[in-house]
Parts: structure tokens; sequence; C-alpha cells
């Protein structure tokens, strides 16, 4: 056998089926009903070919509208991590400056919306 080596497993859509090719390795063609198959099936596809694989990248091919969704679905989900980050920071400011003016915990929690414990938690950090 030779020595190990690193690939990626170019994984595209054909049918029910996940169609895959390993372009390091001319030859090693495979297929996968999931993509978390597609890491034992190059294995086994290598070895048939007398190779042996070190890690396995999977690289799904998708269209470019699915492309064009998947990009603005990951950059609405960095959005709201950073709107949730910076909503965190703004109430814990809230409540340093509510209870600093001699409010109670009740009345802060009221006034912002967050629950009585929440305001004491973030009163005691």
């Amino acid at each position: 056998m030779s020595e190990p080596m690193n690939v990626t497993a170019v994984a595209e859509r054909s049918g029910n089926w996940w169609a895959v090719e390993v372009p390091e390795i001319p030859g090693l063609f495979t297929q996968a009903r999931r993509l978390d198959q597609v890491d034992g099936m190059v294995r086994d596809a290598a070895r048939m070919l007398g190779r042996e694989v070190g890690m396995v990248t999977v690289d799904p091919k998708l269209s470019e509208e699915d492309e064009r969704m998947i990009d603005e679905l990951l950059a609405a989900r960095r959005e709201a991590t950073e709107a949730r980050a910076k909503a965190s920071r703004l109430t814990a400011g809230a409540v340093d400056a509510l209870r600093g003016q001699g409010m109670t915990v009740r009345d802060v929690a009221d006034i912002i919306g967050i629950t009585p414990q929440r305001v004491s938690a973030l009163a005691n950090a």
C-alpha cells in the first residue's frame, strides 16, 4: 500500500444518491445515500484501488440557487448571533444602570422584560 494521503471527496446529487469523485485518486468514484457515509465509502473504494487515504474532506456541490440560499441562511445566522450578543451587552448595561439608580430587581425586570432571577444574575455577575 502507498502512503496515506488526505483527499477531497466531491459529492454531487444524482437522484437519491450522492455521486462521489476523488480528484486526487484517478478512477475513484463511489456513491452514498448520505454525506456522513461518504468518508467510509471513499476509504472502501480507495482500498479496492490499492490506495490508503488519511483525512477525507467532503465537498458537497450544490446548484447555484441552493448555494445562494445557504449563503443567505448562514449570513442571517451570523447576524442573529451578533444581534443576540449586542442584546446581551445592552441588557447587562441596562440592569447596571437601573439598579444603580436604586430600582428594585422586580422593577428592573418589569421595565426591560426579563425575569427577576435574570436581573439578579446579571447584577451579581
